[in-house]
Parts: C-alpha cells; structure tokens; sequence
C-alpha cells in the first residue's frame, strides 16, 4: 500500500493496495513499542527478528488533502526533490550511502500522508536511522533538481492524459469530490505545477515537517530501547508541536452524474463511483467485504459474470481505498467498444443485485479469505510493516488498528454487506471513456 509509481496498472494496484485488504501472518506478530517525545514526534518499533534486515518509514500528515487546485501536486513534487540532496549529501552520495548500508531510500507524496522510506541490513540500523533523518531535517532542495523534477512529472501528467483509464480515473474523482482535495490528482495539474520554486517548496516543507505531524516507524533486528535513544537524539532540533490546526475541507459533491469522454483507444471504459466511509468508521470493514465480493479477483462477482459467463470485459474490478476522510469505491471494467452499452448495463444490473439480495454463506466466507489473505501476504516484509505502523497512526486509528480489523472482517455477516450495499451503492457517478470511431 505505499506510494508506487502511477502507471495504469499501478493506480489499479495501488488503490487496491492503500488499505488493509488481507489477514494477519500466521502466529501473533512482534508487539510494538511505542514513544512519544516532548516535541511531539511518535516513533513505532516492531522487533522483528525473522531476517537480519531493517526498514523505516517516515510518514508525514502531508498530502493532496492539504492541496489546492493551485498547488496541486506540491506534496508530491517536494518528497522527490527532498531525496535529491541535503546540506550534507549530494543527490550522489545519498545513493551511495544507501547502496553502502545493503539498502535504498525514496520518498514519495500520497493522499492523506507522505513517506520517506529505507531499508538496510540489519547491523546499519543507526546509519539507516541518521540518512533518513538528514533527508528529512536538512532538505537542500537544489535548483537544478527541482528543474529536473518538474520535466519528469509534467511528463507523467501529459503520459496520464494520454491513457485512457488513468484519464477516466482522474476524471470520475473529480467530479465524485467536486471541491473536496481529495478529488486532486496525486502528481497535481500541469498549470500548478510550471508555477512551483523553491520558495514554494520550502514554506510547505516548513509548515507540514513538524513533529507533532510526524510518525516513524522502524521494524526489523534491532533494539526497541536502543532506537528509541537514537532517535531521539536525531531528531532533537525538529520543531515542535503539529503547526496551524487543519482546516476542514469542503465537502465532497457525491451528486449522481454521467459524463462521456471520447479519446482515441482500442477499449471502452466504464467507471461506477460512489462516497465511501472513511478508515475510521465502522461500516469500514462491511464494505471491504463487499469491495471484494463484487471485485475481488476471479471470484468476484463481476468477474463471474460479466468476464466468464458473458464476456463482456478485458479488464474489471472494484476497489476502495483507505481514506482518513470520506473514501470512494469505484467499479471498473473495460471493454469493446461494440459491447459498452451492454457492459453498463451489466455492471449495473450486478449492483442492483447485490443491493437487494443477502450475499450466500459461501459466497461470503470466500470473499472475507480472499482479503484477508491478501493482507496477510502483503504485510510479510519489514519495510510493510513499517509503513502499515505508521500509517495507522498517521491516520488516528492507532498502530494496533490492523488487530481490530482483521476480527471485525471475520464478524462482517451477510446482513451487514446488504446494509453497507444498500448504503452506499445507491447512485453511481459514471464516467465513460469512449473510442473515437478509426
């Protein structure tokens, strides 16, 4: 579930991937040692000593739920350039540190959070520790790499715009959110974007980098008590406190709607998307059920139907994503241009389905061991388990939420994926990606 790159198959993915979809590895995991310093900086530590390796993730409440049209894309562009050099290091010798520890450092920006991550061997946990925080606390933020940053990312937005799921995506969020932020692209607007300088990138990083809206997170072989110490002492000079409260955003739109865009491409694509609850409320673990029971792999329903018995779609699925505010779920399928009208109405004809009649025991049982095994499978490695620490956290859910979770999946019954399905599957916004006649 961490940031990836946003090519088509990945925002497929890593929507998918932004949420706890699967079931706890077998046996109780490491229990988690938990800090919170007098500047407010919260550090998570998982002993974890099945492998000599470490990872760490930085995670701070940064993101497009803080962005504007106007500077869309800020988050984003300033963790690129924040890896690109220090007051210390080079863009060069911060590889190169890494590469010599056994490891690798990135960062990324995201929705509700941003991340700088790294692993390494397990034995170079302090110099793993020192080079994230000097990527984090000493930015250089050089000229040139802000120039060379700024080239890849209009490219990847003009690359967005040219692919037809990515488009229709983008566009369905839109207008799903209307003035909400979270209806604004991850990579920002062409527009925001060209305006960016240095100046503008160090006020957002001096306003988000405080403690108080910043979790570490560390899981491998290593010392709960002696990490504890060493970040403590790295991140002493960090300033205090969460800065300005958050303002609240407008809230989303959410008004049914229909909207066509015609593109040159060799499939259609139908997007259904509906408001969805946030992490924290407690029809969040109905609906992840019902994400899986209507796109959940071959088993799913649309699948099953609209793929194997009538095969209507290349490509289908729904997902639902994790969301600290109000979320989405959205249906997608693509397909020939010469079957779209009846692929529409058959994804809707599924909805209406699932919506009017209790899912069979079976059905259901298949469904809650398909997330919940996901989960599992996606939270085997250290530098996962990093992040879903301090993601959890980050969020307001706590680092132990994943516990709660998995038990409330395994209490979601039939009656409880109808009422969420009567809920929140009620009226769709649809966006149509249609080919241009050849």
């Amino acid at each position: 579930m961490s940031p990836k790159p946003l090519s088509l198959c990945l925002i497929v993915t890593g929507a998918l991937a932004v949420l706890p979809p699967a079931a706890p590895a077998a046996g109780p995991a490491p229990p988690v040692f938990r800090q919170r310093y007098a500047n407010g900086l919260t550090l998570l530590v998982r002993e974890n000593p099945a492998a000599p390796v470490v990872a760490v993730s930085l995670q701070v409440r940064m993101g497009t739920r803080w962005e504007r049209p106007e500077n869309a894309g800020l988050s984003n562009f300033l963790q690129h350039v924040m890896v690109k050099g220090t007051t210390r290091r080079s863009a060069m010798e911060i590889a190169e540190a890494a590469e010599e520890i056994g490891g690798a450092v990135s960062a990324s920006g995201d929705t509700d959070f941003s991340e700088i991550r790294g692993t390494a061997l397990a034995g170079n946990w302090r110099a793993l520790l020192e080079l994230v925080a000097d990527v984090g606390l000493r930015p250089s933020l050089p000229p040139d790499e802000i120039e060379r940053e700024r080239g890849v990312i209009l490219s990847q937005i003009e690359s967005r715009g040219d692919l037809p799921f990515p488009l229709a995506f983008d566009t369905l969020l839109a207008t799903l959110y209307g003035p909400h932020p979270y209806g604004l692209p991850v990579l920002g607007r062409r527009q925001a974007v060209e305006r960016v300088d240095r100046a503008l990138l160090l006020d957002h990083y001096r306003r988000h980098y405080r403690a108080g809206r910043i979790v570490v997170a560390v899981s491998g072989q290593v010392s709960a008590p002696a990490v504890a110490e060493e970040v403590g002492r790295l991140w002493a000079d960090l300033p205090a406190g969460g800065g300005a409260p958050d303002p609240s955003p407008p809230p989303p739109a959410g008004a049914p709607a229909r909207q066509i865009l015609e593109r040159p491409a060799a499939q259609a694509q139908i997007l259904m998307g509906y408001l969805a609850p946030p992490l924290s409320d407690p029809d969040y673990p109905a609906v992840k059920v019902l994400s899986t029971l209507v796109g959940g792999g071959m088993s799913g329903r649309l699948f099953a139907e609209l793929r194997n018995r009538q095969g209507l779609a290349y490509s289908l699925g729904a997902f639902f994503p994790s969301r600290v505010e109000t979320s989405f779920f959205v249906i997608h399928m693509g397909t020939a241009p010469e079957n779209l009208e009846r692929a529409e109405e058959g994804v809707r004809r599924e909805t209406a389905r699932i919506r009017q009649d209790e899912v069979a025991e079976d059905e259901l049982q298949r469904a809650k061991a398909y997330l919940l095994g996901n989960l599992a499978l996606d939270r085997r490695t250290n530098a996962r388990q990093a992040w879903y620490l301090a993601f959890f956290e980050l969020a307001g859910v706590g680092h132990e939420f994943l516990d709660r979770y998995v038990a409330a999946v395994e209490a979601v019954i039939a009656e409880d994926v109808l009422r969420a399905a009567r809920r929140y599957l009620a009226s769709p916004t649809v966006t149509v990606l249609k080919p241009l006649p050849k």
